[in-house]
């Protein structure tokens, strides 16, 4: 197919539509590819309280996650494992000494004059010791927060 002399191709400039006759083919003429160009983002000037106060604020919202999710992993683990620990204010044994008669069920007082007047003691009725506050008698020191008693205000 052939084209009339009136009708010609355009010139075309591109680097993907070229035609090369064998003559002008040369070293010099061989079409390099252009390295490919990616957009930048441009640098950002910033001062170095303005860097400072970013990985501050990284920091803390890092910190302010990894604390919680830290301490739930370890109340997790902590409730798999069996709690065998003695409660330390009791030795394990459930029951205090009585603060007020000292374990002995009875209060001493001295009236004057050389009188002593000996009566029960009130605290504990006269037993002697108390049911361990900390274990609530169980002998078992208890793990943090099942030492907190949740009451209702109303």
């Amino acid at each position: 197919m052939t084209l009339a002399p009136s009708l010609s191709l355009p010139n075309l400039h591109s680097s993907f539509l070229c035609s090369f006759s064998a003559s002008k083919l040369s070293a010099r003429n061989i079409i390099q590819p252009k390295p490919t160009s990616y957009p930048r983002i441009r640098a950002l000037e910033l001062d170095q309280n303005t860097v400072i106060a970013i990985s501050v604020g990284v920091v803390s919202v890092a910190v302010g996650i990894g604390i919680p999710v830290f301490y739930e992993s370890q109340i997790d683990n902590a409730a798999k494992r069996e709690n065998t620990q003695p409660c330390f204010p009791c030795n394990g044994s459930g029951a205090q000494k009585c603060r007020f008669c000292l374990g002995s069920g009875n209060v001493t007082v001295e009236l004057g004059g050389g009188e002593n007047e000996v009566s029960r003691c009130i605290n504990c009725d006269g037993v002697g010791s108390l049911t361990c506050t900390t274990c609530q008698g169980s002998g078992i020191q208890p793990r943090y927060l099942d030492r907190r008693e949740f009451k209702d205000d109303d």
